[in-house]
């Protein structure tokens, strides 16, 4: 019989910890899991200059090519490899190469958005959201596009007040309702990490027994 992946959602705020609990994750699961970012899904703006493009808001769900996330975890439902989109966040616009997936037992989406849009919503087998205090994420954000993504320190505060935390009381907090699981300090909290794996490892293995694992819904 052929095997149903299990789609598990990671959401939060930025600077959550959302990306570190799904690396984790997808560490331990090794060859069966592979991890799906929303942030793929961002729209390209080749039509605009780079200083332009720096200005757009990018915390709002029009920002993402949603649709397209949409069609490609179905097609991972149905065990059918994708060809899913590249990003660069120094360029700010999508690559023109995309990279071929085959489809795994264990899909992790990962994304701030992710429990904003109901269709997407609907296709998870469980959903959790990382939460972490405001003033921690903004750290970590700080850190992270300072030192991985070239940015200065006013334009990443400048983003942050002008869209990223506006957007997030908007949209990311609010939908933190949809979900199942609720972990505090995401890659950082061990004890949540332990009961995620042994929880997900007791549901794909849990029909190996009569000869088909059936891992998502039916």
């Amino acid at each position: 019989m052929q095997q149903t992946p299990y789609i598990l959602g990671v959401a939060g705020g930025t600077g959550s910890g959302k990306t570190t609990l799904a690396n984790n994750l997808l560490s331990a699961f090794a060859d069966e899991a592979l991890i799906l970012s929303h942030d793929y899904y961002y729209l390209p703006h080749d039509e605009l200059p780079l200083a332009e493009r720096q200005k757009l808001n990018y915390d709002h769900p029009n920002a993402f090519e949603t649709e397209r996330m949409i069609r490609d975890v179905q097609k991972l439902r149905r065990f059918e490899p994708i060809d899913r989109p590249q990003y660069s966040f120094v360029e700010h616009t999508r690559l023109p190469e995309t990279v071929h997936v085959e489809p795994r037992p264990l899909v992790i989406l990962e994304g701030i958005l992710l429990f904003e849009n109901q269709e997407l919503l609907s296709l998870m087998d469980m959903k959790v959201f990382v939460d972490t205090d405001a003033d921690i994420r903004l750290i970590r954000r700080l850190m992270r596009d300072v030192k991985e993504r070239g940015r200065s320190l006013d334009s990443v505060i400048s983003q942050y007040m002008r869209t990223v935390k506006p957007m997030h009381e908007q949209f990311v907090e609010p939908s933190k309702k949809h979900a199942d699981i609720i972990v505090p300090e995401g890659g950082q909290n061990q004890v949540a990490l332990r009961m995620l794996i042994d929880r997900i490892d007791a549901l794909l293995h849990r029909s190996a027994s009569a000869g088909a694992c059936v891992c998502g819904r039916r």
